[in-house]
């Protein structure tokens, strides 16, 4: 026979996710006797025994806890032990040590996920070098519904303990309170006693100063007698009335004292005030999340039911995608197709430009036997040598920016109609550049024809020597133009 409900389960669903840890929320109340040995299971709904049980975990208490006070509690049960999913229906049930059932809950199923069902999409945005990423992850309803709920748990639970805190705060500073008014009480009877002998002592000495003067009528002391007994009465009296004076301003300060402990205990009166307020605030949060998580729960619900139309999408989406992998392979044979006529080109251009460094090595020669001939032009042929030189560094980042494309290209193999269109630019680039360097290779021999005829032209030394100069410009200006390969 159960026990009686000493344990409460509390916020659980109607549906867990085997892949996922299962975390069962429970509360101790005062009447139950919480011991080590106290366990929970997951049962089947029709099982008989204790000892049918799936897994089980020890049940735990928050550090603290003292027997016979009410606590919220929480067991984990981890993925690997939980059991298949299934339409079959599983409780928790809460056993003590002794072997007696004390609480279980209301029945709930293992069931995997399928597509695009429970799931919400959280942006997150991440701090990176050069700016801020934006991070999407894609987590479960009901897991999302579970962490909202077990955040409000830990907010209700640290409202508790600080509203718990202020109630022991606002006690110790009553006890405070009430012990000071106490020892204040004291003090003031001490006060008013003292005061009252102290009247009396005065007025014992009025009546000995009045009797002291009846006497000075009956009998005759002498004049110094008198006048120094007077003046010791009078300055007694002086004394005590200055003492009177003093314990009258103990009294105001005593009084002020009681005033300012009256205000401070106002002021605690107004805090337990707010904090019983943000108490029934939280209460009613509270219930208001309990609605929206049914809401959420009726939305599942239409999930649902919305999930066999998104089936139905979902096959068209395949066939598709059937559609587009056969275009795809279309698109794969023409680039290709594109490729090796661009390899063929690149050969023609490799060619193109061996022929050019010969013809380039030959110039170099009839170069140097021109420096040899024109010493006097040095310094003007070591200007257009540099300039040689910049033009190849020129053309040598040309082609590394060249390769690097080349290379870019190749990463970029997914993209297939973008790079298909890169493929037929770049194919077109080619032609004009084989055009290009078919064009200054014939312009380049009529250059050396020009050349030639020049330097069989007879010429005066003098005169040769001034026209070497304007003959070179030219010819080291379209080296120069030239690219360098």
């Amino acid at each position: 026979m159960d026990k009686q409900s000493t344990v409460v389960f509390r916020n659980v669903g109607q549906l867990y996710f085997p892949q996922s840890r299962v975390d069962c929320h429970y509360s101790l109340t005062s009447d139950h006797q919480w011991s080590s040995g106290d366990w929970i299971g997951i049962f089947e709904m029709s099982c008989s025994s204790l000892k049918q049980y799936y897994t089980y975990t020890w049940a735990v208490v928050p550090e603290g806890y003292t027997q016979g006070t009410s606590v919220n509690c929480c067991a984990l049960f981890q993925a690997s032990y939980l059991p298949r999913p299934s339409a079959l229906e599983y409780q928790f049930i809460y056993v003590d040590s002794i072997g007696e059932v004390c609480a279980r809950s209301r029945s709930f199923t293992f069931r995997t996920p399928r597509p695009l069902e429970e799931l919400e999409t959280l942006r997150e945005e991440q701090d990176e070098e050069d700016g801020e990423e934006e991070l999407v992850l894609v987590i479960p309803r009901a897991q999302l519904l579970q962490s909202q709920l077990e955040e409000c748990l830990k907010k209700q639970a640290n409202i508790q303990q600080a509203l718990d805190e202020a109630k022991e705060e606002t006690q110790h500073e009553k006890r405070n309170s009430h012990q000071a008014r106490v020892e204040w009480e004291c003090e003031r009877e001490a006060m008013k006693e003292e005061l009252s002998e102290l009247r009396d002592n005065l007025r014992l000495n009025c009546e000995m100063l009045k009797k002291m003067e009846g006497k000075h009528k009956n009998v005759k002391y002498s004049q110094d007698n008198l006048t120094y007994e007077l003046s010791k009465l009078m300055d007694e009296k002086a004394e005590s009335q200055q003492r009177i004076k003093d314990l009258e301003e103990d009294i105001k300060v005593l009084n002020d004292m009681k005033k300012e402990e009256n205000g401070d205990l106002q002021s605690l009166k107004e805090r337990v005030k707010k904090m019983s307020s943000q108490m029934r605030h939280d209460e009613e949060k509270k219930k208001r999340l309990q609605v929206e998580n049914q809401a959420a729960l009726a939305e599942v619900r239409g999930l649902q039911e919305r999930l066999d139309a998104s089936e139905h999408a979902a096959e068209g989406l395949r066939r598709e995608l059937r559609e587009l992998g056969t275009r795809q392979g279309h698109t794969n044979t023409e680039l290709h197709q594109a490729r090796l006529q661009v390899a063929q080109l690149t050969l023609l251009l490799s060619e193109e430009n061996l022929v050019l460094r010969e013809e380039r090595a030959n110039w170099a020669l009839e170069r140097e036997a021109y420096k040899l001939a024109a010493e006097t032009d040095t310094k003007k042929l070591q200007e257009l040598s540099y300039e040689v030189q910049r033009k190849e560094e020129w053309l040598q980042e040309e082609r590394m920016e060249r390769e690097k494309l080349e290379v870019k290209l190749g990463q970029e193999r997914d993209c297939n109609q973008v790079l298909l269109g890169d493929t037929k630019q770049e194919l077109q680039e080619l032609k004009a550049s084989v055009r290009k360097a078919q064009k200054e290779r014939e312009e380049q021999e009529a250059d050396k024809q020009d050349v030639t005829r020049q330097r069989c032209e007879p010429k005066a030394g003098e005169e040769k020597l001034l026209m070497l100069p304007e003959l070179m410009e030219p010819v080291l200006s379209e080296l120069a133009d030239s690219p360098m390969w």
